[in-house]
């Protein structure tokens, strides 16, 4: 059967309490804001949900200063996730040199931060971060800036600052030290030993948030992935186009807008994949599964989790149960 195309009217018949323009599809709506509101708020024109206190505006990129400067929206700020991740695997770094980083963003537990990315999940991955680290207000610009330009909306080129002669709307100074040494929420975030435990133990489902060439061992979907297969009894979340790590289009429309959360439910569900479950997204290295994180817990999913190393770590310690199906599929073909 054919779905229906999302219509935000339809939905706010059904959750009438949620402003106009937001998504009342979701638990969390307002963590999710569209272009046209975003450029509402930098005009200094009333909208719903506005932040209160202190609030960034982030870019976030790996490596992209350059793109930054040629464009971006204006008074944002950029982030480069080489900041919060390290080699070998690109997992999180420790959390004394995460808050350090936030800390050099002026970035604090009440703040409120807006990201947006060319890539989606680059953003998804600095977010989930930030979750982790126990900020309280973490927004993301649905469909990054794609769909600023698609709305119409300018750019600022150059280093971070506004277009106009006015600030955009922010507290008057920025936000004190990082006042704790721990995450505030680390069962958001899993390393491969805990993630190993859990799973042998039947603690945690796995949820592959890979392509269906990498699902099936086809390809490990990277230059820098040798092996190829899936983490054996994990279950397939989907994620996009065969030969593209950057594509989500499981879980996006063709603009790149988040798909209806229906729509979402709905998939994962064919897949035996269900909100009261404990589960843990993973990808190759951590951005997909990542955007998977943030969607279902816009969408009130309380049990989630990222495994950290994905793919890339997992199969890189022989003793961990691994299954190619492409491989199992020849071997038995006649």
């Amino acid at each position: 059967m054919q779905s229906q195309p999302f219509s935000l009217s339809a939905a706010h018949a059904l959750h009438p309490r949620v402003p106009a323009g937001l998504r009342a599809d979701l638990p969390r709506w307002r963590q999710l804001v569209s272009a046209d509101w975003l450029a509402a708020w930098l005009g200094q024109r009333a909208v719903a949900a506005a932040p209160t206190g202190h609030w960034l505006l982030l870019e976030a990129g790996c490596e992209g200063q350059a793109l930054f400067a040629s464009g971006h929206i204006p008074g944002a700020r950029f982030v480069d996730t080489q900041q919060l991740e390290q080699a070998p695997f690109w997992n999180v770094v420790g959390d004394a040199a995460l808050f350090k980083v936030l800390q050099s963003h002026a970035i604090a537990p009440r703040s409120t931060v807006i990201l947006y990315g060319r890539n989606m999940l680059a953003a998804a991955r600095v977010a989930q971060l930030l979750l982790v680290a126990g900020v309280r207000d973490v927004r993301l610009l649905d469909g990054g800036l794609a769909a600023w330009c698609a709305a119409g909306h300018g750019l600022q080129q150059g280093g971070h600052g506004p277009l106009h002669s006015h600030e955009p709307p922010a507290a008057p100074s920025g936000p004190a030290p990082w006042p704790t040494a721990q995450a505030a929420r680390p069962d958001y975030l899993l390393d491969c030993a805990t993630t190993a435990r859990l799973a042998r133990s039947g603690a945690v489902t796995l949820v592959s948030i890979r392509s269906h060439a990498e699902w099936m061992g086809e390809t490990s979907g990277y230059r820098y992935i040798e092996a190829r297969g899936e983490i054996a009894g994990a279950l397939w979340g989907h994620a996009g186009h065969d030969g593209d790590v950057n594509s989500m289009s499981s879980f996006q429309d063709a603009t790149g807008l988040m798909k209806p959360a229906a729509a979402i439910e709905a998939q994962w569900a064919k897949a035996g994949i269900h909100r009261e479950m404990p589960i843990a997204f993973y990808c190759g290295t951590g951005w997909r599964a990542s955007l998977a994180f943030f969607y279902a817990w816009l969408m009130g999913w309380e049990r989630i989790s990222v495994f950290d190393g994905g793919w890339m770590e997992w199969s890189a310690d022989a003793g961990n149960p691994v299954v190619c199906r492409a491989a199992n599929m020849a071997a038995a073909a006649p």
